[in-house]
């Protein structure tokens, strides 16, 4: 590389964490000194270990949908569901064509390395090209497909709970919460287990890229991160090409729809990078969120040693008080209406899943963990609308298995002080659990 392509390049990322994170940033902290409901909001999320549902019911109080100084925010379960089922909202934000950031940030954007939120990732892709790519990647990640991982999954299980000593103190994080939706996923995916730790580290650099107001060091490594994984994901690809299994991205490879189209180039990158670094990092929180969870309150986990057909409604409950993640934006694309609040075309709508899963017009007594709620299903920690989670009966089905295998093997297991929650603000889980498995 050139020191010409190399001097640009810097300022390419430069003004990238400029208008996408340290602009923001600060106006984020100026907005929650000043008492912005949506700013003290955001700050809460990087400087807490509790879910703020305080700032859940302060803003539900304001109304079904709250006008802050940056967006409209809504914690009402129903507004949540109908924003993100609305085809006037788009998923991911772009910058005006008209605005006066307009060209720096296209500029500055083309060279960004591929993450979650760059197209044609799922989670910012929308009709008709969404339609299509979701019709084809959904055939290989099916209730049906998801249910013959199951056996194998409890497999990994128990082998990752055999080798753990029940008379020391362990990171369960490390040693079990993260290796059994890592191990999972490379597997469906066809990644070498000597590629394993190498997935791990990827994920866990790449997780806050979801954020926003990240400080250079930490967006820096996140870029780098993402760069190294796409030049990764790229080699396995062909590696999958040259010598195809009975994997799912091998499926996914040779997958075709009706008219003989299958997925582009960058569409597989994103799809399978979307699914590496994202699908099992939501489950490795989930598993900690639930160990924490039902350490925490003893009494549901004797409820579901007593009643283990209630395993998968205590998933649901997990996902319900303590999700893996707090919320998720949209962009208005042409003027609209929501619970009777007119938002013009621009506009951006923050949606806290964390808050309309504690909504009280949808569930009684809505801070209270219980793993016999009879509508725990009904919360949105999956999205909603076309954008609901690929991975959710995966997520789901590890989540089940994982949480009671553990607890079936140390049913004396205690979560030891010292527990660090990350210092990501939209994924919400546990960098280290330290826990001692026997008496």
């Amino acid at each position: 590389m050139s020191l010409r392509d190399h001097v640009e390049q810097r300022v390419a990322r430069t003004t990238r964490w400029g208008l996408g994170h340290a602009l923001p940033r600060m106006a984020i902290r100026g907005s929650a000194r000043r008492g912005d409901l949506h700013g003290r909001l955001i700050e809460a999320t990087s400087q807490s270990d509790s879910v703020p549902v305080d700032l859940f019911d302060e803003i539900r109080a304001t109304g079904q949908m709250h006008r802050s100084r940056f967006a409209y925010v809504t914690a009402s379960q129903p507004v949540v569901k109908e924003v993100l089922t609305s085809p006037d909202v788009h998923a991911g934000v772009d910058f005006s064509p008209d605005g006066p950031l307009a060209g720096l940030g296209a500029w500055a954007f083309r060279s960004a390395p591929m993450g979650p939120l760059t197209p044609p990732s799922l989670l910012v892709t929308e009709p008709p090209d969404h339609t299509r790519y979701r019709k084809l990647v959904t055939r290989v990640f099916s209730v049906k497909a998801v249910e013959r991982l199951r056996g194998r999954t409890e497999k990994i299980a128990a082998e990752l709970l055999a080798d753990l000593d029940p008379g020391s103190p362990v990171d369960l994080v490390e040693r079990y919460c993260a290796q059994l939706p890592l191990t999972v996923i490379a597997e469906i995916l066809g990644v070498p287990k000597a590629d394993h730790q190498r997935v791990l580290e990827f994920g866990s650099a790449a997780a806050p890229s979801l954020d926003l107001g990240l400080d250079w060091r930490t967006f820096s490594r996140v870029e780098s991160a993402l760069t190294e994984f796409e030049a990764w994901l790229g080699d396995h690809l062909d590696a999958v090409r040259r010598d195809p299994g009975d994997d799912l991205l091998s499926q996914l490879v040779t997958a075709r729809d009706e008219n003989g189209v299958g997925l582009t180039e960058a569409e597989l990158r994103a799809t399978a990078g979307l699914v590496l670094a994202a699908g099992f990092e939501t489950t490795v929180n989930l598993l900690g969120n639930g160990i924490a969870l039902l350490h925490e309150h003893p009494a549901q986990l004797r409820r579901l040693q007593a009643d283990p057909g209630l395993w998968p409604n205590a998933v649901d409950e997990v996902l319900r008080i303590d999700p893996p993640v707090l919320l998720t934006g949209r962009m208005v694309v042409q003027d609209t209406t929501f619970a009777g609040v007119s938002v013009p075309r621009g506009a951006l709508v923050t949606t806290l899943l964390a808050g309309a899963n504690r909504d009280p017009e949808v569930f009684t007594d809505p801070h209270t963990f219980d793993v016999a709620r009879e509508n725990a299903g009904d919360h949105v920690s999956f999205s909603s609308g076309r954008h609901y989670c690929l991975g959710a009966a995966l997520a789901r089905m590890e989540g089940e298995v994982g949480l009671r295998a553990i607890f079936d093997a140390f049913p004396d297991l205690r979560v030891l002080q010292g527990a660090q929650r990350r210092d990501t603000r939209i994924l919400r889980g546990y960098g280290v659990l330290p826990a001692r498995l026997g008496g």
